[in-house]
């Protein structure tokens, strides 16, 4: 699947997005490396803290059915700039993507941003940081 094909799948996420409560659909598109795209989308829940975004609900969807070798992930949502991941999940990007991959951010407006993993989190936590406490 290609940039755009990836996107697209992104785009169409985010009208299955829960968001009764910030009116903010995400959508999210994981290629692997066996070829299969994982998509998710955001849901919340009244106890914010709990609420899930689109790119862990993929992202976790794909590791659930045992795959671990992602090639490019892309993210949509309905804003006047290319959508950036939260925090959250770019924390979660860098545990399970390599630094190098590609990550696509895009608007509904076909506005789009290609970075990498590294780029998202520089300096990101990884699991070697807490060698020492062992």
């Amino acid at each position: 699947m290609n940039k755009e094909g990836l996107i697209n799948e992104a785009k169409k996420m985010t009208e299955k997005a829960y968001v009764p409560y910030s009116n903010f659909p995400v959508g999210a598109a994981l290629l692997t490396g066996t070829g299969k795209v994982y998509t998710g989308c955001n849901i919340e829940n009244a106890a914010f803290p709990v609420t899930c975004c689109a790119e862990r609900v993929a992202i976790f969807k794909a590791i659930s059915d045992g795959e671990t070798d992602f090639k490019e992930m892309a993210v949509a949502a309905n804003t006047e700039r290319p959508v950036p991941p939260c925090g959250s999940c770019r924390q979660v990007m860098s545990e399970f993507f390599d630094k190098s991959m590609h990550v696509h951010l895009a608007n509904l407006d076909n506005n789009t941003k290609t970075v990498t993993v590294e780029e998202l989190l520089p300096f990101s936590f990884q699991s070697d940081d807490m060698a020492r406490s062992n």
